[in-house]
């Protein structure tokens, strides 16, 4: 009888598990088939934007949840970089892209676009005090911000003359703008004019509109089937006026007539594939890359020295009798070392000029101060604590001993203490500059070209995001890999042991001679 209640319990189990499965199997099925990820950069109000409890909206959101409606789709957003959205398409990786994208020919190479949804164009916006700039023809010698990718950076480069400093979403551009550190932002009209209209930005104008005619598609990888749903979508939504309302809400006027496929469809890029075109890709990019490396060694090299000049003062602070000033230290070391670097970068180029405009006096950061300040104050609190370990690991006779000769604490730190405690603090020290190396990539936020910025720059103009962004990769392990020698090298020359023991073996090698 127990025999025989311990099958049917095993049957029964055996049974629902297998329909568990089964049910399971199909939901998932049922899903995968009518999911659609698309993405989209939510940093481009009034098209795609996170609103005040983080939910999406916006024009293109919109939009795209009714094509998908229609083409009976579920749409799941995904939010990438607007650099990165071409590339995610290309790695299929997400399915779609909604992000205003301007339908191009490079692009059509690169990725297939819908009929297009909305006829956009380029605007300038200006502060409103400057009256030297009057059109596009005024911004000759300019300093011109624009986001990094778009059809604004494209056209910036056609200015003579003009410094163009990219960054990554338009609201970027804009605040340094406001800031006072560009004459002039190139971006799409209906994005500028929103910002400006809803009073997000005070004290900028636009004056000269639709530079450009463009139309934005929404974006799928090449000879993707979801193509001809979205399209099938999109006519649905047009004819049946679900388009004229979402139009009517987000701009307040009647939409213009819009063409009924793009107009570089059924494009493809020839080079792609090939291993001969690739080397030559990078080749190509490779002295642009080491014009960035150079700069990135530039940064790296002044952000340690001072870091290391500000991380000893404070690791000897932190040592100090004093509470307050040891307390101090300690706040510091921990306030940079608890936040994140990128939004140091972030408070130090944005922050203090938008404070200091609120507090009515002009400020503004150049882009290398502004990101050797960041880099060192960051790297002071990690040597600090690098260089309070290597103090504390000297034996207390030393200090006794120099105190016994008649030396002061500052000539015992100096002559006794620091020499040694330095030669144990090289490795760590080497550490972190090789980290501080390759930390130099973040202020690429701030419109900085660097090694990583350059990178960027180039896959925007080409969209072959794998062999550029390995020839990045390349040159930074070379750097690193130079950087760990010349730090081995060094605490091989500082080594009382082993240097001396190099000096014995010439000295031997010499006598058998």
């Amino acid at each position: 009888m127990a025999r025989f209640s311990f099958r049917n319990w095993l049957c029964w189990c055996l049974v629902v598990c297998v329909s568990c499965v089964f049910l399971s199997g199909c939901s998932v099925n049922s899903s995968t088939a009518k999911t659609l990820r698309a993405a989209t950069e939510p940093a481009f109000p009034p098209f795609e934007f996170q609103g005040q409890g983080g939910e999406l909206q916006g024009f293109s959101i919109d939009l795209m949840n009714a094509v998908a409606s229609s083409a009976n789709l579920q749409v799941k957003f995904q939010s990438l970089p607007f650099d990165g959205i071409i590339p995610a398409l290309q790695a299929k990786t997400v399915d779609a892209a909604i992000s205003s994208i301007t339908i191009t020919s490079e692009r059509a190479k690169a990725v297939a676009f819908s009929r297009p949804y909305f006829k956009a164009g380029l605007a300038i916006a200006i502060q409103e005090n400057n009256p030297n700039i009057t059109g596009f023809d005024s911004l000759k010698n300019k300093k011109i911000a624009v986001q990094i990718g778009t059809t604004g950076a494209e056209k910036a480069k056609s200015i003579p003359g003009a410094e163009i400093r990219s960054f990554d979403s338009a609201p970027l551009a804009l605040q340094e703008l406001l800031n006072g550190n560009v004459d002039a932002v190139i971006n799409d009209a209906p994005v500028t004019l929103y910002a400006i209209n809803t009073g997000n930005l005070k004290g900028i104008k636009v004056v000269e509109q639709l530079l450009t005619e463009e139309y934005y598609g929404i974006a799928t990888a090449q000879n993707s089937p979801n193509l001809s749903l979205i399209n099938n979508g999109l006519d649905i939504v047009l004819k049946n006026g679900t388009y004229n309302q979402i139009y009517q809400k987000w701009f307040n006027a009647t939409p213009p007539q819009l063409p009924d496929k793009s107009p570089f469809a059924n494009q493809t890029n020839t080079d792609k594939g090939s291993i001969f075109a690739s080397i030559g890709l990078i080749l190509q990019a490779l002295p642009t890359l080491l014009q960035g490396a150079l700069i990135t060694l530039q940064l790296t090299v002044l952000s340690v020295v001072l870091g290391l000049i500000a991380g000893s003062l404070i690791g000897i602070v932190r040592l100090s009798k004093i509470t307050l000033l040891r307390w101090l230290a300690r706040a510091y070391v921990d306030f940079f070392r608890g936040t994140p670097l990128l939004v140091q970068i972030f408070m130090i180029y944005f922050g203090i000029p938008a404070i200091a405009q609120e507090l009515n006096f002009t400020f503004t950061f150049d882009r290398l101060v502004a990101g050797v300040i960041a880099l060192s104050l960051n790297c002071a609190a990690y040597i600090a604590e690098i260089v309070r370990a290597g103090i504390q690991s000297i034996e207390p006779g030393q200090a006794e001993a120099a105190k016994s000769l008649g030396f002061n604490p500052i000539l015992t730190m100096r002559l006794v203490i620091f020499p040694q405690a330095f030669r144990r603090m090289l490795p760590a020290l080497g550490n972190e500059f090789i980290s501080l190396l390759k930390d130099t990539c973040l202020v690429a936020v701030i419109g900085f070209e660097e090694l990583f910025r350059k990178g960027q720059l180039i896959v925007a103009a080409n969209y072959r995001p794998f062999e550029i962004y390995a020839a990045v990769a390349l040159v930074y392990l070379c750097l690193t890999l130079l950087s760990s020698q010349a730090f081995s090298r060094l605490e091989i020359l500082m080594n009382p042991t082993q240097s001396g023991k190099v000096s014995t073996d010439i000295t031997s090698n010499v006598t058998r001679k």
